[in-house]
């Protein structure tokens, strides 16, 4: 349809492609079949498994003692592995991640201390870094730490080769295992446990030495395992270097723990002889627990106390505690004397749990009130975002470690504190909502990656990142107002303005910044992706099945990134490449606002319009002087006026009233209409300077003071990705535009987001120089930055 001249260019003009004249076309939406590998048998381009996936299995039986005299752990067992791969297999690899504690390993060889500026900053906290620093150092030089194995065979008690490398083992096989095959081999070790608090990672003990003497122990990476084997990546024996965590196979496990004859034993799997370690009263609570409304004590406070004083599995006496578990990638306990145990069953759906806390009474009253409940409101938040909790246990313990997930089981850190005037035992609201955050955090760790089994040892971000999403929308259904702690995008902007930062798809061993890198980063990543790119209903339905696709499996990056598309029918590469594979920021600036009208050809509106204008501009200098001193010749005689004199330009003629008629008969209805609604057609400036393309969300103040918001995709940027232009239509006079009202979008610099700009707002602080006696020059020569080394103080707009 032809358009009338004075449409033809308008409309011409808006469709206009912007282009920066002599820059490359950079495409930020350009695919990601570059960086992805190749779909096919295994793994499809819709990010499910293929036809042929294929995953190894390793079966445990186990056997372990605990010494608490010597702090050390002896074991034995039987490994059975399944080749279920198409390919045959050499030799095997088992993790020794306990060599970690080597004197000679590679994490005590590669550990640094504080660099002197830091240790410069201020002296007190120099002084903690340095003791710190130096206990580390000295006490694992002479820690004897990393397994001891006594023996490794293979049917008939036949030893086999084995080749020590660091945290890892190769064990030659006499025959190479054919695809389909099984192979079940032996060993036999030990290890010293070390002081978490000293030494630290993941395991360890925890003394008491200033009240009862007892030790505390959270036990974990404790056997020797097998390492993971899959198409992706083959062998991943890449060597623990404290960071990057762990990725093993599923399998089921029969393990007995043998401990002192009064300890508590919390474990992976289900205990299998109650009878012969619990009383008849604790078996009784246990059974009141499975149905209960609330969390029943299992083993009271004065119960754990009174094993405090009595110490009577001190003497040699032992209990062994034997469970089982189903389909589970790994195996974990803790044991002591001082746990007060309760319970709560919770039954729902697919879903048949008894949530359990351990904790010694320094954890009270903060953990009697908040653990358990922490554990179910976890299991079911987690269960609406991707599948129902499969096993029968989920444990939460309270010991050295700060927070440390395996399956059905989880370490986690915060006390209470002893208020040092009164006394009194009491928890600042840090500690209380840090409690409850952790809990979530590493409970639903079983999900991810206990369940959806990604390889942490490669990716941290497939766990962390992940986990740290689903458990910020868990904490906002706890409570309204929860302190959020990460996947808020206003959270993140601090580390995604400035210089040190990796992309998100960096080996674990190599990040920067762990807790923005792997956690808070891809957790912002996903709230964004939910909330403003697919909303809530497209992101939840193609994240349950991302879920439920890779339960039981090991996903890679580009399973998750193809699922996410797949099912939510949107291609998102530009949002994986931005976030993910680059250190690119948000940074929305809007540039400037110009107004335009339609023409209606009506002389009568359109001259008025002109003639508002006009006055609109200001009168020059040489005007108003002339105004106020010139005298004017045709003031003065009068008889030189004519028709000129009494109409100025804007002067509606009956000219311009019949080439406006001629004009409307031209016009068909619809054109009629689009001149008489009167819209407002502004064009807005928008530049990305972070270079991070993301969605416009433009907030429009209208003269009337009414607001809405438009939502704009990301791909607005797909023909230029440094600057745009926009058109905006309103019903009335636009007053003000602000992109990213709701700081939604990570904006890293909101103080161009508004137009007109807005005065930004601070504090400056009042204080008094220390003006030395005598020394009338002391404020010149003295600068006013900080000392040291240490940062300048930021001010926060």
């Amino acid at each position: 349809m032809n358009l009338n001249p004075f449409l033809t260019g308008f409309a011409v003009f808006f469709l206009s492609i912007p282009a920066l004249a002599g820059e490359p076309f950079d495409d930020k939406f350009r695919q990601l079949d570059e960086l992805l590998p190749t779909p096919g048998a295994n793994r499809t381009a819709s990010g499910a498994p293929g036809h042929a996936y294929w995953q190894q299995r390793a079966d445990y039986k186990l056997r372990a003692t605990l010494d608490e005299k010597n702090r050390a752990i002896s074991g034995a067992g039987t490994v059975t592995y399944h080749n279920n791969s198409p390919d045959t297999l050499p030799y095997l690899w088992v993790q020794l991640d306990q060599n970690m504690f080597r004197a000679d390993s590679d994490n005590r060889n590669i550990a640094t201390v504080p660099s002197r500026e830091a240790w410069g900053a201020a002296k007190a906290e120099a002084d903690g870094l340095k003791f710190e620093a130096m206990r580390f150092s000295l006490d694992s030089r002479t820690f004897e730490g990393g397994f001891q194995l006594k023996s490794v065979t293979g049917p008939g008690g036949q030893p086999l080769r084995y080749t020590v490398n660091k945290t890892m083992m190769r064990i030659d096989l006499p025959q190479p295992m054919k695809p389909g095959s099984s192979f079940a081999f032996s060993m036999a070790w030990s290890f010293l446990v070390p002081e978490l608090n000293v030494l630290g990672r993941r395991s360890g003990y925890e003394r008491f030495d200033d009240f009862d003497k007892n030790d505390l122990f959270e036990i974990a990476q404790w056997y020797p395992r097998m390492a993971a084997y899959y198409d992706a990546a083959g062998w991943q024996n890449k060597q623990y270097l404290g960071d990057g965590e762990f990725t093993l196979e599923f399998g089921d496990y029969d393990v007995e723990l043998t401990v002192p004859f009064d300890h508590i034993v919390a474990s992976t799997g289900e205990l299998q002889n109650a009878d012969a370690v619990l009383t008849v009263t604790q078996r009784e609570r246990l059974r009141q627990a499975r149905s209960a409304g609330k969390p029943v004590v299992i083993v009271t406070q004065a119960e754990a106390e009174a094993a405090e004083k009595s110490r009577s599995g001190a003497n040699g006496a032992t209990k062994t505690w034997r469970f089982k578990a189903n389909n589970v990638r790994d195996f974990a306990f803790a044991s002591s004397r001082k746990f007060i145990w309760d319970a709560q069953g919770y039954k729902k759906d697919g879903t048949d749990v008894m949530a359990m806390s351990y904790y010694p009474k320094e954890g009270n009253p903060l953990w009697e009130k908040y653990s358990t409940q922490a554990i179910i409101h976890t299991i079911e938040q987690y269960n609406k975002y991707s599948f129902d909790y499969p096993y029968p246990t989920a444990i939460s313990v309270n010991g050295p470690v700060g927070g440390m997930e395996y399956p059905m089981i989880s370490f986690n850190g915060p006390r209470p504190t002893k208020d040092k005037k009164t006394g009194e035992i009491t928890y600042s609201k840090r500690t209380k909502y840090g409690l409850i955050s952790v809990i979530i955090h590493e409970v639903g760790h079983n999900y991810f990656p206990m369940i959806v089994n990604s390889d942490e040892r490669q990716w941290t971000w497939m766990d962390e990142g992940i986990n740290s999403f689903v458990q910020s929308m868990a904490e906002q259904a706890w409570e309204e107002n929860f302190p959020q702690t990460r996947a808020q995008p206003r959270g993140i902007v601090d580390y995604m303005r400035g210089k040190n930062q990796v992309p998100v798809m960096t080996n674990s061993e190599s990040l920067l910044q762990r807790g923005n890198n792997a956690y808070a980063k891809p957790a912002t990543a996903l709230n964004i992706l939910r909330e403003t790119v697919l909303g809530r209903e497209l992101f939840d339905f193609a994240f349950r099945e991302y879920a439920r696709r890779w339960k039981f499996k090991r996903p890679t990056p580009s399973d998750f990134f193809r699922t996410m598309e797949d099912a939510s029918g949107t291609d998102l590469d530009w949002f994986w490449r931005g976030w993910f594979y680059t250190t690119d920021a948000v940074d929305v600036s809007v540039d400037g606002i110009t107004e335009y009208g339609i023409s209606s050809k009506n002389p009568e509106t359109e001259k008025a319009w002109k003639k508002a204008q006009k006055a609109l501009q200001p009168t020059s200098l040489t005007d108003q002087r002339n105004k106020a001193t010139l005298a004017r010749r045709v003031d003065a005689q009068p008889e030189l006026k004519d028709f000129y004199n009494q109409h100025d330009d804007f002067t509606v003629t009956n000219k311009d009233r019949n080439k406006y008629a001629e004009t409307l008969a031209t016009l068909e209805p619809w054109e009629k209409l689009l001149l008489a609604q009167g819209k407002h057609l502004y064009l807005v400036d928008f530049s990305n300077l972070g270079g991070l393309v993301t969605p416009l969300v433009l907030e429009i103040e209208l003269k009337s003071g009414k607001k809405y918001v438009e939502r704009i995709p990301a791909e607005v940027w797909r023909y230029s990705s440094k600057k745009i232009t926009k058109l905006i239509v309103t019903d009335e006079p636009m007053v003000g535009l602000l992109q990213d009202p709701y700081w939604e979008t990570a904006d890293t610099d909101v103080s161009n987001n508004a137009w007109p700009r807005r005065i930004s707002q601070s504090r400056v602080e009042l204080f008094k120089l220390d003006r030395g006696s005598g020394d009338l020059m002391k404020d010149f020569n003295t600068p006013l930055t900080p000392k040291d080394g240490a940062p300048a103080p930021k001010e926060t707009p």
